[in-house]
């Protein structure tokens, strides 16, 4: 109906790599061009759907398993969702992959620690590097990289056009469907 189907496309990496930028960017252009596209941003979700979540490495996988549900709801329905979700454990994102295996693509927002420290754009990493934040992933929790994701993004080299059209490039491929059909 839409001219394209649905999926879901799952943004992984550190917090500051990019992940809710890159996904309304990409919402937006999707949209310009006619197509259904849902962010499910991982900020927003802790204040709602997952409130009731802490941190801990239970509660995390908890946190991605409902965030790939609805994902998958968003996906049945024809739309491409793009989350944008830490997700630092790889059994977690592999869980998601394995229940939804026709419409999962994972994308690794890679940026090193160190560029994601430097960016900063919510005083996150000075926070846990203070101590004033437990369990914070990449300074003391651990993060996983996925080791062989559909598409990586290299957030920490390439400038946002580049990312944004390696992202648009995908979609076209993966998910659009023929204008003329």
């Amino acid at each position: 109906m839409y001219g394209h189907r649905g999926g879901i496309l799952w943004f992984t990496g550190l917090s500051g790599a990019g992940k809710s930028t890159l996904a309304c960017e990409l919402a937006d252009l999707l949209g310009q061009q006619g197509c259904r596209a849902y962010v499910l941003d991982g900020d927003k979700l802790r204040g709602g759907l997952n409130a009731d979540l802490g941190f801990s490495p239970a509660a995390r996988t908890e946190n991605i398993r409902r965030v790939g549900e609805v994902a998958a709801l968003f996906a049945d329905a024809g739309t491409i969702a793009i989350s944008a979700c830490i997700s630092p454990y790889r059994a977690d994102r592999e869980r998601v992959r394995a229940a939804h295996r026709a419409v999962f693509h994972e994308v690794y927002i890679n940026a090193s620690l160190a560029v994601c420290e430097a960016r900063d754009p919510k005083g996150l990493y000075r926070r846990a590097r203070a101590g004033e934040i437990p369990q914070f992933t990449g300074i003391s929790a651990p993060y996983e990289p996925p080791p062989s994701p559909e598409l990586e993004i290299r957030t920490g080299e390439w400038p946002l056009a580049r990312c944004l059209g390696e992202l648009a490039t995908y979609v076209q491929q993966r998910f659009l469907l023929s204008r003329a059909a």
